[in-house]
């Protein structure tokens, strides 16, 4: 019983620290996680089998870790040490990308073949958004998306705020699509052996219905906005040239190569058994082979914080785990839906949505897995129906907020470094009710696939 309490003060800690942000997340979510380490696993439960499952470091060294003949690999608890490394090894990738000017040619390139018009510049740019956290981590894609956005506003005179905040919610939208788009579902596709093919045909589905209503939802909200100003005359020669962004050509080919062959290999890992975590590492050792001279830069650029992050929250998790209140909250839930699967399922979406809305979807998500999993024995429902809505609960609800998902945050604090400061009032209007939509889509596609 103490055990218990205090894990579910530690978990209830955090998360108020990381909502006010006045710690460093990496370093809130590792004191609370030497925390359940020492007190909750060594001092009340005495359980050294607790902190081994929890630390889940023998897990690297399985074969079924970087391999598996079977079509899904075995779920795991504790610290999801493949999240960590295929998002590492996708970080150093996406940085070599970056060193060579990939992202900026991109955009600069899509702008320039629709001939730098404003409204076709918003469309293409929300489905860029979505298409590249297909593939992508969100965080990155509004890195760069934004700020070539703010680069091409002062170009072509117009208002850059309704570009970046239909990116933010397209780049949430894409990332629900995938199981390498947002990093709730890498938890989710890790944690439970879900395939990237098994991501795109479920939460894809809905995530492409979804687009086309929220593409047209935000021409609307947005094209009075957008032509005011943008009605002087701009001399071609003021274009930015896509070639110039260029600053490594070689570097830029072999970067493209091996982005394309890690799409391929994430498409078909189900079919070749490679896991997540070997084609991010392979990922990694082919960007470092490839530019062996910028590897210290790389290194330098790892956002190493996210990874620490991840860690501290994983253990802070299997606090709950091991102490059986995970178990209580998924009772909760099995009670509050009355053993009905249909509304039980429609409660995760709704409830991971509300709660991302307003805490970071990734801790929400990592906490949700082993409640989804109890759920799926007890009630012996299909856990996969479970994760999906899961997935577009958490992805979608977090894009509802300013803080809401980290893709949210680096997309306004781009745009505020350029003098666009963008309030919790100005983004809610526009955003929570793309939000609600794609949430309804969700729930009528999922109700009327699965039941």
């Amino acid at each position: 019983m103490v055990s218990q309490i205090l894990a579910v003060v530690i978990f209830a800690v955090m998360f108020l620290l990381i909502i006010t942000e006045k710690f460093e997340r990496h370093i809130v979510t590792l004191f609370c996680g030497l925390l359940t380490l020492v007190v909750v696993f060594g001092i009340c439960m005495r359980s050294i089998p607790a902190i081994t499952r929890t630390l889940n470091i023998h897990q690297i060294f399985v074969r079924d870790f970087w391999y598996h003949a079977g079509e899904t690999a075995a779920p795991s608890s504790g610290i999801n040490w493949a999240t960590i490394i295929f998002i590492a090894g996708m970080m150093i990738m996406v940085e070599g990308m970056a060193r060579t000017g990939f992202f900026r040619w991109l955009c600069i390139q899509i702008a320039n073949l629709v001939h730098y018009k404003v409204i076709p510049i918003f469309i293409t740019f929300m489905v860029m958004s979505a298409i590249l956290a297909m593939f992508i981590d969100s965080i990155t894609v509004l890195l760069f998306l934004a700020a070539v956005t703010m680069e091409l506003a002062q170009v072509l005179n117009f208002e850059p705020v309704p570009v970046i905040l239909s990116e933010i919610f397209c780049a949430n939208l894409g990332g629900s699509a995938t199981m390498c788009g947002d990093p709730p579902n890498i938890i989710i596709g890790t944690s439970l052996g879900y395939s990237f093919g098994d991501f795109i045909t479920n939460t894809g589905l809905i995530a492409g219905i979804s687009l086309v209503v929220t593409i047209i939802y935000f021409y609307f909200c947005f094209r009075k906005e957008l032509l005011t100003n943008c009605q002087k005359q701009i001399s071609a020669a003021d274009y930015p040239d896509p070639k110039k962004v260029i600053t490594d050509k070689n570097g830029f080919i072999t970067s493209c190569i091996i982005f394309f062959c890690s799409v391929l290999l994430l498409i078909t890992h189900a079919q070749t058994g490679f896991t997540v975590a070997f084609i991010g590492l392979a990922a990694a050792l082919a960007t470092f082979l490839t530019s062996t001279r910028y590897i210290s830069e790389l290194m330098k650029k790892l956002d190493y914080k996210t990874l620490l992050f991840f860690i501290g929250l994983f253990i802070v998790v299997g606090g709950l785990e091991e102490t059986g209140i995970l178990e209580i909250a998924a009772n909760l839930i099995r009670t509050a839906s009355g053993g009905n699967v249909k509304l039980m399922t429609v409660t995760i979406i709704w409830i991971s949505a509300i709660a991302s809305a307003f805490v970071d979807n990734i801790p929400f998500a990592a906490t949700m897995i082993p409640i989804i999993k109890n759920l799926s024995i007890t009630q012996n429902t299909s856990l996969s129906v479970l994760a999906w809505a899961l997935s577009m609960g958490t992805d979608i609800g977090g894009s509802a907020t300013p803080i809401g998902a980290s893709a949210n945050v680096v997309g306004i604090s781009v745009a505020a470094r350029h003098g666009h400061p963008i309030g919790w009032r100005e983004y809610c209007t526009k955003v929570v009710p793309a939000a609600l939509f794609v949430l309804l889509i969700s729930t009528i596609c999922i109700l009327i696939r699965y039941f």
